[in-house]
């Protein structure tokens, strides 16, 4: 799975440590060295990864005017680097993370292996695998209701069924994912629901190791795809 990033910076011999760094992490690499440019470009782009050179002339003005971009500081990690006073500019940017320069490749590579397991971690958490095997719904009091799956998070499901399910009522969902060793089991309450007969499914508890594999099993589909 390649990731996007833009580094925004003049100082082309650590732009090119960066890059050799961010294509080992199978990221690729747009370098700006306007900041008013890469303003523009982030407007438009979609970018996974920003790092910003704070030594960089008008770089202050840039994170201010970052705020305003499409959100792109609160979706994406923000990464600045620069001499040792740039750390004082790291709470007022909103950077996650930061490093001096002349690089360390040992830093750079741990502060932007963490930049990317948050990327990956945030997108897998949305993540929805869409595919069809039989639901069992329980209910306490009623006889289980078949469903067919539609598509599946980490968070919950989207699930079709004839039969009338009572949304006011808690619920237990059992399924088994293709390629598991073992089915899972969750506790459950309906999300939303229409007149077709399809259903929004929130889990609400599912044990820590059911858990585990029901992120493992989507991983695998996210980075298959």
């Amino acid at each position: 799975m390649t990731l996007s990033s833009m580094v925004v910076s003049r100082d082309w011999q650590e732009v090119s440590v960066l890059e050799c760094i961010l294509g080992g992490l199978q990221m690729d690499v747009a370098v700006e060295n306007e900041p008013q440019r890469a303003l523009a470009r982030l407007a438009k782009s979609k970018i996974d990864a920003l790092i910003v050179d704070c030594d960089l002339n008008g770089s202050s003005q840039f994170l201010r005017e970052l705020q305003s971009v499409g959100g792109q500081p609160r979706t994406i990690p923000l990464v600045i680097m620069g001499s040792p006073h740039c750390n004082q500019t790291l709470d007022e940017s909103g950077a996650l993370f930061a490093f001096e320069k002349p690089i360390s490749v040992e830093q750079a590579v741990r502060t932007l292996s963490a930049a990317r397991n948050m990327i990956l971690d945030g997108r897998l958490r949305y993540h929805r695998t869409g595919l069809e095997v039989p639901v069992s719904l329980s209910r306490k009091g009623h006889k289980a209701t078949a469903a067919y799956l539609v598509n599946l998070s980490q968070g919950g499901m989207q699930i079709r069924t004839h039969d009338l399910v009572e949304a006011a009522k808690a619920l237990q969902v059992s399924f088994e994912l293709p390629g598991a060793r073992t089915g899972l089991k969750a506790k459950a309450e309906i999300a939303w629901q229409d007149k077709r007969g399809n259903l929004g499914i929130r889990f609400v508890k599912l044990a820590p190791q059911q858990q585990r594999t029901l992120q493992l099993w989507l991983a695998q589909q996210y980075f298959a795809n």
